[in-house]
């Protein structure tokens, strides 16, 4: 296991009827500004919920957050709140909106221009707002984390950042209002999940059991409640344990020790930058064919996943390792989340715009080895076709 610190000041409120905890939970004295993405938290009563928990603080509130959040969009957030002297955020959403509000957090106090805080990954933050949230979506643990994603769209620009200062102080999980999310939101965010544990767990051995077991025990509660998910809204048990486990999934416990990978992550970002696909469903194209340009690098961990997630313990390791990709894709396919370049509209045209991309950005030396330069990212876009 390797030397690691392992750092998470983010409170969380779970379970149902918890909304009302906001009244305890942010300042009395605060000037709130309320962040939340489309219709859907207003239609579902959410945001009635978080008003009235809000009592008679001053209140201001700013939609239209997209998935995806824009600088654009976010940058208008940031004029609302130096403009209304606001000095506490609450976001009000899934990982787009907590990430927009990290974003957020850290410009409306920045000096200099905002796309820095995304530019230089976040060693440039210095200083943010307070902020915590109420979550709706399961999918990027962004609620329990210090990092967040923020699209540049005048220069296709999609681009990860991270500081200490960009935890939620606090986040409600109440699975009840999961309840009204649309199957393919479902879908994405039982992807995501899973997604974020691999990128973590499919690297190479070093001893870590503990990490190890947790991240397969993730993997394993994914792939067990996923048709309950998707057929029974409202399931509260079901509902409650993809709630809990996307949060677990990235949260840092299962990747402190651990060499991580994080490619997949990255050149899907390039794809949602290009084409505007939804992020977990770059993440089902790229993964499975990650999996199977890297198997040599993965080896024992791909047939330690095979055997411990998906039970494959016959044949030779050759075969053990084919069926662990295909296990991979078949469950993806499964929940209704295509795996190939093609089902999207996409041919070897995209294959080029996305390594020029991934050129740009610097990305030449992805994976937990730094190997997967860009003609690996070639073959594994390929294999995705």
């Amino acid at each position: 296991m390797k030397n690691f610190q392992f750092y998470n000041p983010t409170k969380i409120i779970f379970g149902k009827d918890t909304v009302a905890e906001l009244a305890t939970l942010v300042p009395q004295q605060a000037r709130v500004l309320i962040l939340f993405g489309g219709a859907s938290a207003e239609k579902n009563g959410t945001l009635a919920e978080v008003r009235a928990a809000l009592g008679q603080r001053s209140v201001r509130e700013f939609g239209g957050i997209e998935p995806n959040p824009s600088y654009e969009t976010l940058m208008r957030a940031v004029a609302m709140a130096q403009a209304e002297h606001v000095d506490y955020l609450l976001a009000v959403g899934g990982g787009s909106v907590i990430d927009g509000t990290k974003f957020v957090a850290a410009a409306a106090v920045f000096d200099g221009d905002a796309w820095e805080i995304a530019r230089s990954g976040g060693t440039k933050v210095r200083k943010a707002l307070a902020f915590g949230a109420v979550l709706t979506l399961p999918a990027t643990g962004s609620e329990m984390n210090n990092g967040a994603v923020v699209t540049h769209k005048a220069s296709q620009d999609k681009l990860a950042f991270r500081s200490p200062l960009l935890f939620p102080q606090f986040s409600v999980l109440d699975p009840t209002k999961t309840f009204t999310l649309p199957a393919r939101q479902v879908a994405n965010g039982l992807v995501d999940a899973f997604v974020h544990t691999t990128e973590q767990y499919l690297t190479y051995p070093v001893q870590a059991l503990a990490q190890d077991r947790f991240a397969e025990s993730l993997l394993q509660t994914l792939v067990e409640i996923a048709p309950r998910a998707l057929a029974a809204p409202d399931d509260y048990a079901t509902r409650a344990n993809l709630m809990w486990t996307a949060t677990l999934a990235l949260n840092g416990l299962i990747g402190a020790g651990v060499p991580q990978d994080w490619a997949t992550h990255m050149i899907g970002h390039e794809l949602t930058a290009l084409y505007d696909i939804d992020h977990a469903r770059t993440l089902a194209i790229v993964l499975p064919s990650l999996l199977k340009v890297q198997r040599e690098q993965k080896r024992a961990k791909l047939l330690q996943y095979g055997e411990r997630v998906w039970g494959i313990r016959d044949g030779s390791e050759e075969e053990r390792l084919d069926a662990a990709v295909d296990a991979t894709r078949a469950f993806f396919e499964r929940l209704g989340v295509p795996t190939r370049l093609s089902a999207y509209g996409l041919g070897a045209q995209a294959v080029e715009a996305v390594l020029a991309q991934l050129a740009k950005h610097g990305m030449t030396r992805l994976g937990e080895h730094g190997d997967i330069d860009l003609a690996r990212s070639r073959r594994i876009l390929e294999e995705a076709l």
